[in-house]
């Protein structure tokens, strides 16, 4: 089990940045891949960005170049960063920070909302 504790959405204007944190707790040396994922209203979730185990990471096409996902590993937690600049109103939505174990159960957070608009 692992618990997941997202932050750092909000309101911003086009062209603006923000920086959404995710610290995750429990059993982490079970934990393959850290994931942000998002769901705009009346549209599936999508993936947004991941990091695998190894620190390796991958983006969706429509976030590359605005986005970067880090890493910070403690003792205790496990935290993923997803950093976003230059952003649109389309990029409006729920963001879900997910992890993935080995075997591929996925947990999800409760989500953190993002809205772009001015």
């Amino acid at each position: 089990q692992v618990q997941i504790v997202e932050s750092g959405g909000g309101l911003v204007q086009p062209g603006g940045s923000l920086r959404l944190s995710c610290t995750v707790s429990g059993r982490l040396f079970n934990i393959y891949n850290m994931e942000w994922h998002r769901q705009a209203p009346g549209k599936l979730r999508e993936l947004v960005a991941e990091i695998t185990r190894g620190g390796d990471p991958n983006y969706a096409d429509y976030v590359k170049g605005r986005a970067t996902i880090s890493r910070d590993i403690t003792q205790n937690t496990v935290s993923v960063y997803l950093q976003m600049n230059s952003l649109k109103p389309e990029d409006t939505a729920l963001y879900y920070c997910a992890v993935v174990q080995y075997g591929g159960a996925r947990s999800w957070g409760q989500g953190t909302q993002v809205t772009v608009s001015s």
